[in-house]
């Protein structure tokens, strides 16, 4: 994390859960919590009002769900904020619909409070997070409704209308694991501008703009 501290929108109706959150968020350096909203239109609110950095955003609220709060806070408000879903939910259908509304990450309820931190410095560098659990659960989905397989052969068949190199494909897995690019760098052994350059090259050649697309993208077409 830099000195610039990230501002962050807590939006979760379980009292419980949201008290431990929002505990954990102001006694981590550099997290501001500016607000908290216990249902989705609050949050809406909350979001127009105070523009955050990153929303903390779980998906079974009252009043208004939250990817219907972050359709709304994305195309209807044009906020230039980063929401992640934080969730219990990991049915395929809400996965997919919470990407599609503009969520910049998803990870589940019950994950670890480092991997939380990690998804919301990666979300808020705009880099994708996908919690690895999740991926797994997509790619299975996928390859059972539309029996793909995960050989090689395959993979290559699937890859032949994007052309990615062998690295490219690796790294991109790295990406539907939900690693930041410093990450991938460090599992891969290489600079951070050589792995910014492989993740450009990457978006370029599935003509897409963000990573967590690309990484839905891979799923969804076997790459990975």
């Amino acid at each position: 994390m830099t000195d610039k501290q990230t501002n962050i929108l807590l939006v979760e109706d379980h009292e419980f859960t949201r008290l431990g959150l929002a505990m954990k968020i102001e006694n981590t350096p550099g997290y501001n919590l500016v607000a908290q909203a216990t249902d989705g239109a609050q949050g809406v609110m909350m979001a127009s009002q105070y523009n955050p950095d990153v929303i903390l955003m779980d998906i079974g609220l009252p009043k208004m769900d939250g990817i219907t709060a972050t359709r709304k806070i994305k195309e209807e408000l044009k906020l230039d904020c980063a929401v992640l879903m934080f969730t219990s939910r990991d049915s395929k259908d809400d996965i997919f619909a919470a990407f599609k509304a503009g969520a910049d990450g998803y990870i589940m309820k019950g994950s670890s409070s480092e991997n939380l931190t990690n998804a919301i410095d990666s979300v808020a560098t705009r880099a994708a997070w996908i919690d690895s659990a999740i991926a797994r659960v997509v790619l299975s989905s996928i390859q059972n409704e539309n029996n793909i397989s995960s050989n090689v052969k395959n993979q290559k068949e699937a890859n032949k209308k994007y052309g990615l190199t062998k690295k490219e494909l690796e790294v991109l897995s790295l990406i539907v694991d939900g690693l930041s690019n410093q990450e991938i760098s460090e599992k891969l052994v290489v600079s951070i501008s050589t792995t910014k350059a492989h993740v450009h090259n990457i978006l370029q050649k599935l003509y897409l703009t963000d990573r967590t697309k690309a990484a839905i993208v891979a799923l969804k077409e076997g790459l990975v």
